[in-house]
């Protein structure tokens, strides 16, 4: 394992576990990528690292399998890098420099220089190596070596390249607010595929990760390659296969209407895009993200706790005696960590106004927060509270006083969305506003928790007193200036955890997650649509990060009616919550809720750090089944949902994994042991029926 560099045929190869990752240089200085799979030597490689050549229209084909690529020559395919030179010039043509193998953090790095051959343009590309999880980040560093402005017009973090396939199938994720994650699946023919944001934020409607397959691998069997953008605001994934068969994935800050001017002497630096490879199918890719992400990303490694929030509760109708109230309902259940939602500060009487004035309601709380705050933990609770930075409402006092904070163009009327407008969180003094009333709250304060919401997007992107040929750099700046927000908050309050939430699931990438400790998903907490949502969200990110509520039923989404059993076992899937209102809950249902609750707790170890197997699909079987099995092997628990008994057929046997074969096992409520080697061979019977049933069983092995 590790990086590796071949003199002899110039070759550099990037090993892990169960994978190999090679690319040379050519004879005309280019980083030309030559395979990705399998294990295999640079020996073995060196023949594919040589020009292709078709026709004159077609002269360099090799360029198409560049491991970052240039705009210029004869290079038409999807640039890795597009820039214009202080002279109009926008050709680029860079080559080999030098590289340096070194490591960061306890990972092997390479460091590989390229240049212009005639504008001081330099461009880093950094590879840091997770060898245990068959993965890659990828990144780079664009140099300004000189002393006038080069403009970048577009900037990605990295090109991947796929080896040849009979087919390839993109598996992605598409949705929208109440209906995120969603998975999809399309054959690349030759052309594009884009996957992207033009939202300013990560957005519902798509999501910055890829796999890719020869259209054969299933859940447990198979090639894939795949990728996660860590950036939270505009991205773009362009998989395209040209009519060579070639196929290359480049991704990164999306270019559309965007530029960024880097001056003399300065850097850019891209988001990171990590890549990897798995012959174990989908849940083979899954695997190695969900633990990279427990490894590498996450800021904490702590459970994560049962929480309770009072938003359908009370809405914006919050005030001390009603929040006591119900905290004293979520203590008795078991609840750990009770959350205060939207309506606790400013004249936040409904969402038309006072967003922006972050000071506590005195009508509200006549005696302040810390009345609250004392109860909440005297019932043996953490307390945390829902705050909205980003957005302001036209009618508030801060935007009275500072109308001009807010993304706008002067000759445009600023549209309102959710009777919202935006913030321009880049310029000093609003990132100062937001720190300073943040600081205040949680110094001030015993807050172990803040749910952080963004309920907008990016419209009229002006930013006043930005010089105008640097307007488009917005859609980084308020990235960049949110992600200093949050590690300025992490250093002061390391003790205080962050929950990621835009509208739902719109913020949701390995980038806001080395910030944020969980995320909330979607909006829509019926119990029976959170199982596609999550199913889709696990393809990329782990159950811990996964917020999920138990709500009421009916649901006010759908209308459609579950048992308290199956509500609570669709959210135990994750990190569990309570969303409901207790004030209407009898002592028998707040009772049945604690023992749910005491169940969760027994098996969170397994939920939220152990490995995730998808064992059935709904669209495939009508049966949605997901184990969760520790490190070794002898503990596991199973949660299986059926949707609809049809035609009197029988449901599938439902066949485990990740157990010991040789090991007895006894699952709970069952009689007789049964073998590890039978329990994924042979599988179980679901004892489910009639429409949306479900089930949780315990399997632990004895010696």
């Amino acid at each position: 394992m590790g990086i590796q560099f071949d003199d002899k045929h110039r070759i550099f190869a990037i090993h892990t576990q169960a994978s190999s990752y090679l690319f040379g240089i050519n004879e005309k200085g280019r980083l030309q990528h030559l395979y990705w799979g399998d294990p295999v030597t640079a020996e073995d490689a060196a023949p594919l690292l040589r020009a292709r050549s078709h026709s004159s229209f077609d002269a360099e084909v090799d360029m198409e399998a560049e491991e970052y690529s240039f705009w210029g020559g004869v290079n038409y395919d999807e640039p890795s890098l597009k820039a214009r030179m202080h002279d109009g010039v926008r050709d680029l043509s860079a080559g080999y420099i030098r590289h340096e193998i070194g490591s960061r953090d306890g990972a092997e790095t390479l460091l590989i220089t390229m240049k212009d051959h005639v504008y001081p343009l330099e461009v880093q590309l950094s590879y840091r190596v997770i060898p245990e999880h068959d993965l890659i980040e990828r990144s780079a560093r664009i140099v300004n070596t000189g002393e006038q402005d080069i403009v970048l017009e577009s900037v990605q973090s990295s090109a991947w390249s796929m080896p040849d396939l009979e087919d390839y199938r993109l598996t992605h994720v598409t949705g929208k607010w109440s209906g995120e994650f969603q998975l999809r699946s399309t054959v690349l023919s030759e052309g594009k595929k884009v996957l992207e944001s033009r939202r300013g934020f990560t957005d519902s409607h798509a999501n910055p990760w890829f796999a890719l397959d020869d259209g054969r691998a299933t859940e447990t069997d198979g090639k894939v390659w795949f990728g996660a953008l860590a950036w939270s605001g505009n991205w773009k994934i362009t998989a395209e296969k040209t009519v060579f068969n070639h196929v290359r994935v480049t991704g990164g800050i999306n270019d559309f209407d965007s530029e960024w001017v880097l001056g003399g002497g300065e850097t850019f630096d891209t988001p990171v895009f990590v890549g990897g490879y798995t012959a174990g199918g989908f849940g083979g890719m899954s695997r190695k993200l969900h633990q990279y992400q427990y490894d590498y990303v996450l800021p904490g490694r702590e459970p994560r706790k049962v929480l309770y929030n009072s938003w359908e509760a009370t809405y914006f109708n919050v005030n001390a005696q009603d929040q006591m109230a119900l905290a004293e309902k979520a203590a008795r259940m078991g609840v750990e960590l009770f959350v205060v939602d939207d309506g606790w500060f400013g004249q936040r009487n409904h969402d038309r106004a006072g967003l922006g004035d972050w000071f506590v309601n005195k009508e509200k709380f006549p005696n302040g927060l810390g009345e609250l705050i004392d109860k909440v933990h005297e019932l043996g609770m953490e307390f945390g509270i829902w705050v909205e930075p980003e957005a302001v409402n036209p009618d508030s006092d801060l935007y009275r006083q500072h109308p001009d904070w807010v993304y706008h163009f002067e000759t445009r009327e600023r549209t309102e969305l959710r009777n919202q407008l935006l913030l321009n969180i880049s310029k000093p003094e609003v990132k100062q506003y937001i720190l300073h009333f943040m600081t205040e709250l949680l110094e001030n304060h015993r807050i172990k928790f803040i749910k952080w919401d963004m309920n907008r997007t990016v419209t009229e992107p002006g930013m006043k007193g930005h010089p105008l040929h640097r307007q488009k750099e917005l859609w980084i700046r308020h990235v960049q200036s949110l992600y200093e927000i949050w590690a300025e908050l992490r250093r002061k309050f390391p003790h205080v955890e962050f929950e990621t939430c835009a509208g739902g699931g719109a913020r949701i990438d390995l980038g806001i997650f080395r910030y944020a400790d969980q995320s909330w998903p979607s909006d829509n907490t019926d119990a029976f649509d959170r199982l596609s949502i999550q199913e889709g969200f696990s393809y990329t990110y782990a159950p811990r990060m996964m917020t999920c509520w138990v709500t009421e039923s009916p649901t006010g989404m759908n209308k459609r009616s579950v048992s308290l059993e199956y509500r609570f076992h669709s959210a135990m899937m994750g990190t569990l919550g309570i969303g409901s209102n207790l004030n209407e809950w009898s002592d028998e249902l707040i009772e049945q809720s604690g023992e749910f609750i005491r169940q969760y707790k027994e098996i969170r170890p397994l939920v939220q750090f152990g490995r995730q197997y998808r064992l059935a699909s709904l669209k495939h079987l009508g049966v949605t089944s997901v184990q969760y099995v520790n490190e070794d092997g002898t503990d596991s628990v199973v949660f299986a949902f059926l949707h609809s008994q049809h035609l009197g057929e029988p449901l599938p046997r439902l066949r485990l994994q990740g157990l010991q074969a040789d090991r007895d096992y006894v699952i709970d409520g069952l009689p007789e042991k049964r073998s590890g080697r039978a329990l994924m061979n042979i599988g179980i019977e679901l004892p489910l029926r009639g429409d949306f049933d479900s089930l949780v069983y315990r399997i632990t092995s004895q010696e």
